[in-house]
């Protein structure tokens, strides 16, 4: 999914879309423990609900708690970014009613906390291999498995050496407990326990890899395909094939992952309520407007 304007504006642009996406996990944290109660004045709401976990599944499971708070007034659902595996601890340690999470439960992770998690897909998204606009500009269009594999291996240091720009390879990565890095060293890597020698530094969520690659230069990294947006970063075409929601639906995307709503066992009432809105008609229309794919 290319996005190409060179106009100009380009450090305004980096600047809205960091503040959008800091606005977005600023009040996935905080805004929504109170819904309406606040607008209104009204008395807290008689039931609490908390969904912690994945920053991929964050800015789609964040705008639905939002819309889910202002249709009811039983029950108020915060939601708080953190990645995929804190999200499934904090579920099975009882700090999270619902975890949000990019990928399945690990074995080792249903070792540690037992076999009850009941997994809700919720939608579709990809593993964007995102680019500066230099990188891009100087002759990078797309990349394969192997050079990805070779960047981030440490064995190809420049992007002279895939047709590029005549400059040192600046690779980012996730930090350990994000489930798009799983899913990354997964398929990219062999499994997704590999180390990954040649990432120059490691971020903490799809925010801040989107905003170290548009604010820098040489930059690489891979992002969810909902932050893959604005003038200020690329998408390349991985292993021929442009991430799309078209290329997501027909399988053609080698990247591409559900996204999951876990619960501990059966979910109850509330937790029901508020999944039955996610995977409805509202909440899976707010995924596609989102540039995620519905499961629905």
């Amino acid at each position: 999914m290319k996005v190409l304007n060179f106009s100009g504006g380009r450090r305004k642009g980096v600047l809205k879309m960091v503040a959008i996406f800091l606005a977005i996990v600023v009040t996935a944290g905080v805004i929504f423990l109170w819904g309406d109660d606040l607008q209104n004045g009204s008395a807290q709401r008689s039931g609490q609900l908390s969904v912690v976990g994945s920053t991929s599944a964050l800015p789609f499971v964040a705008i639905c708690a939002e819309e889910f708070n202002s249709l009811q007034d039983d029950l108020s659902v915060s939601v708080t970014g953190s990645g995929t595996g804190v999200g499934i601890k904090s579920l099975a340690t009882g700090i999270a009613d619902i975890a949000m999470a990019s990928r399945e439960v690990k074995a080792e992770e249903i070792e540690i906390y037992g076999d009850r998690f009941e997994p809700f897909p919720v939608a579709i998204d990809a593993v964007c291999i995102a680019v500066s606009l230099d990188v891009y500009d100087g002759g990078v269009r797309g990349i394969s498995r192997d050079q990805l594999f070779s960047i981030y291996n440490g064995e190809i240091e420049s992007w002279k050496d895939l047709g590029g720009p005549d400059e040192p390879i600046a690779a980012i990565a996730r930090e350990e407990g994000s489930g798009t890095r799983d899913v990354f060293n997964e398929v990219v890597m062999g499994r997704y326990d590999h180390e990954t020698p040649g990432a120059d530094s490691y971020r903490g969520s799809n925010a801040e890899v989107w905003a170290a690659i548009a604010s820098g230069k040489g930059t690489v990294g891979y992002i969810s395909l909902n932050y893959a947006k604005g003038d200020d970063l690329v998408a390349l075409a991985y292993e021929g094939v442009e991430p799309s929601a078209e290329t997501i639906k027909d399988g053609s995307y080698p990247l591409a992952r559900t996204l999951y709503l876990y619960t501990e066992g059966e979910p109850d009432d509330n937790e029901k309520a508020f999944l039955e809105f996610v995977s409805g008609e509202r909440g899976q229309a707010i995924a596609e407007n989102l540039g995620f794919v519905p499961v629905r």
